[in-house]
């Protein structure tokens, strides 16, 4: 899916204002729906060493078959939404997104296994801070964050080759400074999202097929900066067992 960075101007008083904060409204309650459902799922399958041994082998720690299907499973439902964009309907979307999101939860429930329950829930505490500042950032500033955001972009790109490398280095010093440009990589990435979906909120004719579909695509972009901010602080000041 592409999404156009188009040039409007905020200061005024007019209506684009209010039709782009509506449009916010539903992007971040589908991003925070999906927050739910992946935590709700994460814990269950923690919780739970049925579940979980449907995942891993808990004696030897090698994933099963369904293990690497969750695991790899997302990827291939966030190209399906970006690429079927134009062809699928928003209520495909939606049953995609939701989809996504328990995948996920099953996924992020092998974090349970790795770090303590305090530490856990404290970084998901930073990660809500922050995430929620950089989106005041990004709705209020009147500074056009387009480059700003191809930098961060950039980063990204760099920060997937690094981490790709690293699987056969296994260096923890890498692994530390790969996490701490993450940090600030999606950090970046949150403010510059969420200015570039409420000039894209003020542009869309709300009650639209168009305007559905895009709300669900920009509350999975949310989603993806806020999961992968809490991951990278995980690594960073997460405490293993």
């Amino acid at each position: 899916m592409n999404i156009t960075n188009s040039k409007i101007n905020y200061s005024g008083t007019g209506e684009t204002l209010p039709v782009a904060k509506t449009f916010l409204s539903g992007v971040f309650m589908w991003m925070g729906l999906a927050l739910s459902i992946t935590a709700i799922v994460s814990w269950l399958f923690a919780s739970d060493a049925s579940l979980m041994g449907m995942l891993i082998n808990t004696q030897t720690g090698s994933m099963s078959m369904l293990g690497w299907i969750v695991m790899l499973a997302p990827l291939g439902l966030v190209l399906w939404m970006s690429f079927g964009f134009q062809k699928l309907s928003a209520s495909t979307l939606v049953l995609i997104f939701i989809a996504y999101s328990a995948l996920m939860g099953m996924s992020l429930s092998f974090i349970f296994i790795i770090y303590t329950l305090p530490s856990i829930a404290k970084t998901f505490v930073i990660t809500a801070g922050m995430f929620g500042f950089m989106g005041v950032v990004g709705y209020t500033t009147k500074t056009d964050l387009t480059k700003f955001g191809s930098l961060m972009m950039m980063g990204l790109v760099g920060l997937i080759i690094a981490s790709v490398v690293n699987m056969f280095m296994h260096s923890e010093t890498m692994e530390y400074v790969i996490s701490f440009i993450g940090v600030l990589v999606f950090t970046g990435l949150t403010a510059y999202d969420v200015q570039k979906l409420k000039r894209i909120g003020a542009t869309i004719t709300q009650g639209t097929e168009t305007a559905r579909k895009v709300t669900i695509m920009g509350a999975l972009t949310l989603y993806l900066d806020f999961i992968n901010l809490f991951l990278f602080l995980l690594r960073l000041f997460g405490s293993r067992k």
